[in-house]
C-alpha cells in the first residue's frame, strides 16, 4: 500500500488576470522525508506552486492538502513551514542569534528552550559562535546559512526553499549543494527546492518536477530524468545533447530516422511519432563512440555516421569535440575522457572520424 504524502496537489490553477494560466492543472504529490527540486525557466510556474504551497498566493482553483487536510485558506504563519529565500531576509540590526530565534519568539517559545534550540541550529549549519554578530560581519554564503537555521529551527515539517543559492558564487554554491544535501539525509525533513539551474537540480534531488508553461513536463528521479527525458524540451533543458533532424523513416517504439544526406540513424521513438514526421533525435555527448579508424563506419549492424572534427575544446577532466556530421550542416558534440585516449594524441580540428551512436542512448522526438 502506498503511504499517503506529505503534500498533495489536486488539478490546482493559478492566474493573476484571468485569461493567461500561470499554473495549469497541476497534479503534484510530494512525499515525507524527499528532497523536491522544481526546475525550470523564469515564467514557468514553478515559484508561483511554491508560494501557493507557503500560502502567500492562493489559487484560483483547486485543491492544496496537508497530511491529506485541505491548506488553501490556511495564512502562512500557521503552516508550520521553514523558508528560505533568494536574498536570505535576514533582519539587519538584529544579532545572528536573534535573527535564529525569531520563529521562536513569535510562537512564544520560552527563553531558556529558544536558546538551546538556536544553538543547535547554528551547529547544524555549521556556525557556532557566530550568535553576537550581525548580518553585515558575514559572508553571503554565513548569512545563507544563517536563513536556512532560521528555518530550521522551531522543528517545521516542510522546508520551503527559492533560489536559495543563487546569489553566491560558483564555488560556494556547489559547497553548499553538497552541505544542504547532507543535512536533508541527517534530518529527514522534506525539501522542496526551487531553481533554475539543471545542474543543481540533479546534485541534490531525490526527484525532480521539471516546469514548462505552467505544466509539469516530468517528474521523475534524477537519473531517470538524465537518461531518458519523456519530451524534447527536457532533452533539451536538462543536460546537453547532439540534435540531429530528419524525416521518421518508419513508426513503431525502435524507429528509423532519414537525414538530410539520405543515411538512417536508428533510436528509440518516445513520443511515438508517425512515418513521414519531422523529428529530432538527441542523444548525451557522453554516449556518442568516437572511432578514429573510416573502417569502423563497416561494422555490420552499426548505428554510425561519418564526421569531421571542427574544434576541440579542453576541458580539464576531458574533451569536447564539436563534429560536422554528413553535409555539415549538423553538429555533433562528443565527450571524450582524457584517460580514454590511452596514451594516443588528441583529435584535431580537421580530422577524420566515425561516430558511434548507441540506439539505446538514441531518443527521437517530435519537435
Amino acid at each position: 500500500m502506498t503511504a499517503e504524502p506529505l503534500v498533495r496537489f489536486q488539478r490546482v490553477q493559478k492566474t493573476y488576470d484571468g485569461e493567461h494560466l500561470v499554473v495549469r492543472q497541476l497534479d503534484l504529490d510530494i512525499h515525507r522525508g524527499e528532497f523536491l527540486s522544481l526546475l525550470g525557466p523564469s515564467g514557468s510556474g514553478k515559484t508561483t506552486t511554491l508560494m501557493m504551497l507557503a500560502g502567500f498566493e492562493s489559487p484560483t482553483s483547486g485543491d492544496i492538502l496537508l497530511d491529506g487536510k485541505q491548506i488553501t485558506g490556511v495564512p502562512p504563519h500557521k503552516r508550520n513551514f521553514g523558508m528560505v529565500f533568494q536574498n536570505y531576509a535576514l533582519f539587519p540590526h538584529l544579532s545572528v542569534g536573534q535573527n535564529v530565534a525569531y520563529p521562536l519568539t513569535v510562537r512564544k517559545v520560552p527563553k531558556d528552550e529558544q536558546q538551546r534550540r538556536v544553538q543547535r541550529a547554528l551547529d547544524m549549519v555549521q556556525l557556532r559562535g557566530m550568535t553576537d554578530r550581525l548580518p553585515g560581519q558575514l559572508s553571503g554564503g554565513q548569512q545563507q546559512r544563517v536563513a536556512l537555521a532560521r528555518a530550521l529551527v522551531f522543528e517545521p515539517q516542510l522546508v520551503l526553499m527559492d533560489e536559495p543559492l543563487g546569489a553566491l558564487d560558483k564555488q560556494l554554491r556547489e559547497h553548499m549543494q553538497i552541505e544542504l544535501k547532507d543535512l536533508h539525509r541527517q534530518l529527514g525533513v522534506t525539501f522542496v527546492y526551487v531553481t533554475h539551474d539543471q545542474g543543481e537540480a540533479l546534485t541534490m534531488s531525490d526527484r525532480v518536477a521539471v516546469f514548462n508553461e505552467g505544466v509539469i513536463q516530468q517528474l521523475d528521479t534524477v537519473d531517470g530524468l538524465y537518461e531518458k527525458p519523456s519530451n524534447r524540451f527536457v532533452a533539451g533543458f536538462v543536460g546537453d545533447n547532439t540534435v540531429l533532424k530528419g524525416q521518421l523513416a518508419r513508426g513503431g517504439e525502435q524507429a528509423g530516422m532519414t537525414l538530410p544526406d539520405g543515411r538512417v540513424l536508428h533510436g528509440l521513438n518516445v513520443g511515438g511519432a508517425a512515418a513521414g514526421a519531422a523529428v529530432e533525435a538527441c542523444i548525451r555527448p557522453e554516449r556518442v563512440v568516437l572511432h578514429r579508424s573510416p573502417a569502423a563506419q563497416d561494422a555490420p549492424g552499426a548505428n554510425m555516421l561519418a564526421a569531421q572534427v571542427s574544434r576541440v575544446i579542453y576541458f580539464g577532466d576531458h574533451l569536447r569535440l564539436l563534429c560536422g556530421v554528413g553535409d555539415g550542416q549538423a553538429e555533433a558534440t562528443v565527450k571524450l575522457p582524457l584517460d580514454g585516449l590511452d596514451g594516443a594524441a588528441a583529435p584535431q580540428p580537421g580530422e577524420a572520424v566515425v561516430l558511434e551512436f548507441p540506439m539505446a542512448h538514441v531518443r527521437i522526438y517530435a519537435p
